[in-house]
Parts: C-alpha cells; sequence; structure tokens
C-alpha cells in the first residue's frame, strides 16, 4: 500500500529498480525505463533487449490513454518463398531462421522516454535510467530458481526443434558455465557483452542499436548463417502510436491495444461477459469457470479469424467489440452448457508484464518479450544480445491472415490493459502467459471488479488456462491443484478435458496488478508468488 508511487514487476531486482527512480523524483515512464531494462538482465529467459514491448500510458494531466506499439517488422527479405526454398513447411520456432523480425524493445523505450520529456515533470537522463541494468549486467545477479528451471528444460536433447539450445554458440557462451552445465540458483551471472551493449545504448540513444555498430553486429551473424534480416531493416525500424482499444465493463472503460496485439480478444471477453450478472454465479465455481472458458473461447474465434498486422487487413474493430456483437456471443454461451472447441491452442510465450504509477498520477502498463523461453536461442558475438522468434509465428500459407510477408508485424500475444472510471485510473494490470493472458485478465478483472478480491488475494486465487502442451494435437483445461474435485467434476460434465497441475505453476503465468481508491488516492499492488516478483510503494 502507498500514498504515493507503486511499482509491481515479476522480479524483485527490477521492483528496486523501478523505485528507485521515483524516490529520486522520476516519473512513471521514467521508472518502468529503469525497471524493464533491469529485467532485461536479470529475467534473461522470459525477455531482453532482443525482444519486443508494448506500452500503455496513462497522461494524468490530460487524462488520456496513450497506447504505444514497439514491436518489430519482418525483414524486407521475409517471403514464404525464401522459406520454402529452406525446404521447411513452416518458421522453425529456434535458430536463425527464427529471427526474422526487428528487435523493437529499444526503441520503444526511447520514444516512451521523449513523451515523458516532453509531457511530465522530471529530472532524469536518459543515461541515468539504464545504470542500474548495467551494473547488474557488469558485476553480476543471482539466478532465480526460473532461470535454472528453463535453462535445464532447454538443454533438453529431446526435441531438437524447441531445445537442445546448447547446439548455439552465444547460448552456450552465455547461459551456461565452461563444463556445459547450467548456472544454478543463487550464483552469480555476469553478462559482459550485454553490459557493453548496454553502456553504449546509454552514451547514444536506441541509434546505437538500430543504426549503429550493435546492428552491424548483429545482422553479420545472422547473413553469415543463413538468416533474413538486414541492416536496412535495423535502420528504418520505428515505434508507432497507436490509438488503444477500449470497452465498457460495469461502468468502467477496460483499455488495451489493439492489432497487431491480442488485446481485441482480452476485451472480448469482458464484452460478453457484460451481459451475464456474476453477482448470480459464484467465484470459483465450476459455472464460473466455464463461463470464462467458453468466453475465451468464442473472443479467440473472432481473433484468430483476423488478427494480423492491420497495415496489411483491414480489421472491422468496430463490430467485434460492439455490444451488439456482445451480447450475440453472450447468447451463444446462455444456449447450452457443452463446451465449445477450438484449434489446438498455443499456450507459449514467456514474458514479464510490469505496472507503474507515481505520485502525479502518471501511469504504465506495459509488457516486454521474447516470445519462447529463451526466444531463438540466438546471441550474436559479441552483442549479448538475445534475438526473439516472435517471427516464428508467422504462417508460410498465403492464403492464411498472418501469413509471412516482409515488413509486416505478425500477430502478438502480447497485451497490457488498464482499467479507468470517470477518467481516472482504477487498476494497472497484465500478466505473461501467451493464450493466458486474455485469461488471467478476465480472472482479476472479475475477482476485482465483480467480486471485490483484494489484489493480492485475485492474484494467488486458483487459476486456469485453455490450450494445449507441447507435442499435442488437442486443447485440454489445465486447473491448478487447489480448485476442488468436485468443481472439476463438473467441469468434466459440461465437456471440459482437465489436466489438473500443481499448486502455484507458472503455466499459469506471473500477474501483476496495481489498484488505485479513487477516493483516498491510495494505491494497491500487488505480484504473483509463481513469479520471482514483489510491489513496492512509496
Amino acid at each position: 500500500m502507498s500514498p504515493n508511487g507503486m511499482v509491481t514487476t515479476p522480479h524483485y531486482l527490477a521492483s528496486q529498480a523501478g523505485m528507485k527512480v521515483l524516490e529520486n523524483g522520476g516519473n512513471a515512464i521514467e521508472a518502468a525505463i529503469a525497471a524493464t531494462s533491469t529485467i532485461s538482465v536479470v529475467y534473461p529467459h522470459m525477455n531482453g533487449i532482443g525482444g519486443d514491448n508494448f506500452w500503455l500510458i496513462y497522461d494524468a494531466k490530460q487524462k488520456e490513454v496513450k497506447a504505444l506499439n514497439a514491436s518489430g517488422r519482418s525483414g524486407e527479405n521475409a517471403t514464404i518463398g525464401f522459406y520454402r526454398e529452406q525446404g521447411v513447411s513452416k518458421i522453425p520456432a529456434r535458430g536463425y531462421l527464427s529471427a526474422n523480425t526487428i528487435p523493437g524493445a529499444v526503441a520503444g523505450w526511447e520514444e516512451a522516454f521523449q513523451y515523458s520529456k516532453l509531457n511530465f515533470r522530471s529530472s532524469l537522463g536518459w543515461k541515468d535510467l539504464l545504470q542500474t541494468a548495467i551494473g547488474y549486467a557488469k558485476d553480476g545477479f543471482p539466478v532465480t530458481r526460473s532461470q535454472e528451471f528453463w535453462t535445464k528444460v532447454n538443454m533438453n536433447e529431446a526435441d531438437n526443434q524447441f531445445r537442445h539450445l546448447q547446439r548455439f554458440d552465444g547460448f552456450r557462451s552465455t547461459f551456461l558455465n565452461v563444463d556445459g552445465s547450467e548456472f544454478k540458483t543463487g550464483e552469480r551471472m555476469r553478462q559482459l557483452d550485454l553490459a557493453q551493449t548496454l553502456e553504449q545504448i546509454s552514451n547514444e540513444g536506441s541509434k546505437a542499436f538500430y543504426q549503429g555498430e550493435i546492428a552491424e553486429k548483429i545482422t553479420r551473424e545472422l547473413q553469415e548463417n543463413g538468416g533474413v534480416l538486414t541492416l536496412e531493416d535495423f535502420n528504418n525500424h520505428e515505434s508507432d502510436w497507436v490509438t488503444p482499444l477500449s470497452v465498457d465493463y460495469r461502468g468502467h472503460q477496460a483499455y488495451n491495444l489493439p492489432p497487431n496485439t491480442q488485446g481485441m480478444a482480452s476485451l472480448s471477453i469482458l464484452n460478453i461477459l457484460n451481459h451475464f450478472d456474476l453477482t448470480q454465479i459464484e467465484e470459483g465455481s465450476a459455472e464460473y469457470y466455464h463461463l470464462i472458458i467458453e468466453a475465451t473461447k468464442l473472443a479467440f474465434n473472432d481473433r484468430d479469424q483476423w488478427l494480423t498486422d492491420p497495415d496489411f487487413v483491414d480489421i472491422p474493430l468496430n463490430r467485434l467489440l460492439s455490444k451488439e456483437h456482445g451480447a450475440k456471443l453472450a447468447n451463444q454461451i446462455k444456449q447450452g452448457n457443452n463446451a465449445l472447441h477450438l484449434n489446438p491452442l498455443d499456450p507459449k510465450g514467456d514474458t514479464v508484464w510490469l505496472g507503474f504509477i507515481d505520485k502525479e498520477g502518471n501511469a504504465v502498463s506495459l509488457i516486454q518479450s521474447i516470445y519462447h523461453d529463451f526466444g531463438s536461442g540466438i546471441i550474436p558475438k559479441g552483442t549479448g544480445v538475445l534475438l526473439q522468434n516472435r517471427g516464428s509465428f508467422f504462417s508460410l500459407d498465403p492464403h492464411h491472415t498472418n501469413c509471412l510477408q516482409p515488413k509486416k508485424r505478425t500477430f502478438h500475444t502480447l497485451n497490457p490493459a488498464m482499467l479507468l472510471k470517470d477518467e481516472l485510473p482504477v487498476l494497472i494490470y497484465g500478466t505473461m502467459g501467451g493464450e493466458g493472458q486474455p485469461q488471467t485478465q478476465a480472472a482479476l478483472i472479475t475477482r476485482i471488479i465483480d467480486y471485490q478480491f483484494d489484489i493480492q488475494a485475485a492474484i494467488e486465487a486458483p487459476r486456469w488456462l485453455y490450450g494445449r502442451t507441447w507435442g499435442a494435437d488437442s486443447n485440454s483445461l489445465k486447473v491448478e491443484s487447489r480448485i476442488p474435485e468436485k468443481t472439476i467434476e463438473v467441469l468434466k460434465q459440461f465437456g471440459h478435458e482437465i489436466e489438473v497441475l500443481e499448486e502455484f505453476t507458472d503455466v499459469m503465468g506471473h500477474a501483476g496488478a496495481i489498484y488505485i481508491d479513487q477516493a483516498s488516492g491510495m494505491k494497491f499492488g500487488g505480484a504473483d508468488p509463481r513469479g520471482d516478483g514483489i510491489a513496492l510503494g512509496n
């Protein structure tokens, strides 16, 4: 709880970096840059400067929500024909061919920083904000259990498509000891090449990454190994300010990012739930879970039909998020209890969500990712930059909505969220977890707004995830074991295939939230025990 500022992230060192900025007079955007650059170093399996990010920014002076799309486009040579010539039927999930989109994260940091300089009160400089990250990269940080676990998973040789990442020189020299073993929990890990890269960015700004020596090193190694990105692709990269999407929810305005993110799906679920009186449904009952799962499936049906780069497809967002369409989808659920079926969903998406609010009321909801844990597995020599594999989500079917084309943004699962009432923020929230993000956002909103849970209780409450696991050819409903057996039995009767997981599994993602009491101005922050984070206030 805090009367002034609040920070929540899925890593305690990142939360501390953000709070240090607020305590030194910085604003919410500056705290976000310090925290997200730090988490890029200390939680490298989940995100990094070789990935993308998306921002929702609340400007307290203007009483307005701004949205920043800092995702990268595919390279000018990234074509379906190119991949067909490589003899593949789909874009590989790992390796040089998977790194086919420009990393947008660093450009996003600087674009947001420029906005804060023009619109928010501040006394901190760009260089100041990266010093904590540089320090941890240079002097080292303690490896988390999460990093040790996911390193072991990705050294598994059983599936070379997704794992056995030690076959890549950069991964092996960065994330493994000299003897080839993984770093253990609590051991100190240094990333000296990454420290040097961050130093250059702190001195020269994002141009050092996109127009200088760093871009040259990255593209040279990619091209020497059959990759597609060029120096021209890096030179031409830019972030975009976009109009956020919003829907009404119980007298609040829920905000999210427009396509190419799945923010439309997160909002569509709320748009459907608006047509149900949740006070008549017990939270945690089989009926509660079933309703949100079925709403999710209907929202995903629309998403999968339309979602891609809006520069390439005219997406009918006004219709898809209209109250009339929400009512139509709600009626489909009301007509019966049998579970609807979707094509297999990929629940993968290793990501970090971070939330911030300063004492002036400016707020940030931010999400950053390299897609799979450890992304492409590729770290070009001398850079320390772990490149994302987000572009592996493109389809090589030319008739698919999200088909690969040059200079195109792919379907993105990332979607930070914010809830306002009377033009003031009430809830800043989000989570990691690919397909799970809209599902967990719905859990947070319903538990906090409809059932009046406090922040931490809402985050810790039992969660679910509808989707498949690696190697499976069908979806299942994964539930934490704290959900009672009786409830699980009723869900099975509704037609759900149930898979029971451990009681606090990070398969469900690392959620976080900040609630603002509008009457008192008090902030309440929460972090997920499934992750390594903490909420801090001042």
